[in-house]
């Protein structure tokens, strides 16, 4: 196995946390903490954990049809096909293994904040 690369996105989040938000090993890359549009509603929320996580992609040369699996974390388990008609938008039906929890969110936004996170792994080949 190559050696395992840790990034963070920012050296604010690097300093104030006690993890990575990008970990490379292998062949595979993980993504934790995917979120975006606080404060917004669910679908604006989905949206904007999509587009943090397109960003992560970006920073080790991947995209969206990288993702093989996630974590979907959501405060009302109801909103879930909203969830689904943004993933329908986003990923065009080259769909990543899904799992969805309900999850009370701890958020500095207080209960109308935080209302969905996404974790990823993407496959990245490290083969030439």
């Amino acid at each position: 196995m190559s050696e395992i690369k840790r990034h963070s996105i920012d050296k604010d989040t690097a300093e104030r946390n006690a993890y990575s938000e990008i970990v490379e090993a292998g062949d595979f890359v993980f993504l934790t903490f995917c979120a975006g549009n606080i404060g917004k509603t669910v679908e604006a929320q989905v949206h904007g954990a999509l587009d943090n996580m397109e960003l992560r992609l970006s920073k080790v040369d991947l995209t969206l049809e990288s993702v093989v699996k996630v974590d979907v974390m959501m405060k009302d388990p109801w909103n879930i096909p909203t969830m689904e008609k943004v993933f329908k938008e986003r990923f065009k039906g080259v769909y990543p293994a899904r799992k969805t929890i309900s999850s009370e969110f701890a958020h500095h936004s207080g209960e109308n904040g935080l209302q969905v996170q996404i974790d990823a792994v993407a496959y990245k080949s490290t083969k030439k």
